[in-house]
């Protein structure tokens, strides 16, 4: 399985984010508007997965939404949500899912407007729990296109540069209570490791009030900084 994006909640506006990612040399692009969930988002596009900045755009659709990332944006606000794993079979996953015995949305339609108009879509899939303050499980993405073809369209789009595509994604360090009860979970979702195709899932102790995604790291990531609670270590570019 392989990491297919971070979900980050923000509280700034799309153009504002994509300033802020273009002045640290990193060229990020707005995604669009989620028409049914009351969202929107800025993508920065890597190697092989990519960064979800996520902001509310419309309240009252917002509350109105049956969608469980929607919830967690409401609850959460700003700050790392989860991550999102990319698969080729979707439904199979969930009646593997089923068979373990884990409650799951089933297998849910969605789509995304992007600026120029163009409805982009896509099937994802929910391990079913409330949101808390504990640590929430990962979500799951198969997109109508294949990754050949989203690439390309990135590029001739220019949603995409060259040099985000010689940018990968290292480590996702989690902060969680218990790091053992963690990894058990998590090892049983993923199918027996937390060594993704393209990344590593790591837990660590933490005494803060959530338990969340603390940390991405970058392939060579040296330089440490925050954005919207957010902790990144970026190579030098």
């Amino acid at each position: 399985m392989k990491l297919d994006h971070i979900v980050h909640f923000v509280r700034e506006n799309p153009q504002e984010t994509v300033t802020y990612w273009q002045e640290k040399g990193i060229h990020a692009a707005k995604g669009g508007r989620h028409l049914n969930w009351g969202t929107e988002n800025v993508l920065l596009y890597l190697k092989d997965c990519y960064i979800e900045w996520l902001s509310i755009e419309k309240e009252e659709v917002a509350l109105q939404a049956d969608h469980p990332l929607t919830h967690q944006l409401l609850y959460d606000q700003v700050g790392f949500g989860t991550i999102c794993l990319r698969t080729d079979n979707i439904q199979v996953l969930n009646d593997d899912l089923r068979k373990q015995g884990m409650d799951t949305s089933g297998v849910l339609a969605a789509e995304r407007q992007t600026e120029s108009g163009e409805l982009i879509k896509w099937k994802m899939l929910f391990i079913k729990e409330q949101v808390s303050d504990k640590l929430p499980a990962p979500f799951f993405i198969e997109w109508q296109k294949t990754d050949a073809q989203r690439y390309q369209k990135l590029r001739d789009n220019r949603s995409i540069k060259a040099l985000n595509e010689t940018l990968t994604i290292e480590r996702c360090v989690f902060g969680v209570w218990d790091t053992e009860k963690a990894t058990t979970a998590w090892k049983t979702i993923l199918g027996g490791s937390l060594q993704l195709e393209n990344c590593l899932i790591e837990f660590r102790k933490t005494n803060h009030p959530k338990e969340r995604l603390e940390k991405v790291c970058f392939k060579e990531g040296v330089n440490k900084f925050e954005f919207e609670q957010g902790q990144y270590r970026l190579p030098r570019l």
